[in-house]
């Protein structure tokens, strides 16, 4: 028996078969050969969706809340710091003839 290929499934496509589990209109036998996924894959699928439903009212920004906490004044730092460096190594490098005349 030959292995089936690992496949990679659209967000969208898991959504419309967890949506179809919850609806509860087939068994999840039925739908496993319909959508031709493992029956596992298909209660993984609908136990994430139930998991993630309540972000979908939420108020709030679809951001979240690590990324938002992100320290500019770090980062603009760590930028001028590479940029000085850059600058550095580029000096160098044209002073021991390295670097081309084309940039």
């Amino acid at each position: 028996m030959a292995k089936r290929a690992r496949r990679n499934h659209t967000p969208a496509f898991k959504a419309k078969v967890a949506l179809a589990a919850l609806k509860g209109d087939k068994t999840l036998a039925d739908l496993a050969q319909h959508f031709d996924v493992h029956v596992n894959q298909i209660t993984s699928w609908k136990a994430q969706l139930l998991d993630g439903a309540a972000g979908v009212f939420s108020g709030g920004s679809a951001i979240p809340a690590a990324a938002a906490a992100v320290d500019l004044t770090t980062l603009h730092a760590k930028i001028g710091e590479l940029a000085l460096e850059n600058d550095f190594l580029s000096g160098a490098l044209a002073k021991a003839g390295l670097l081309s005349a084309k940039r």
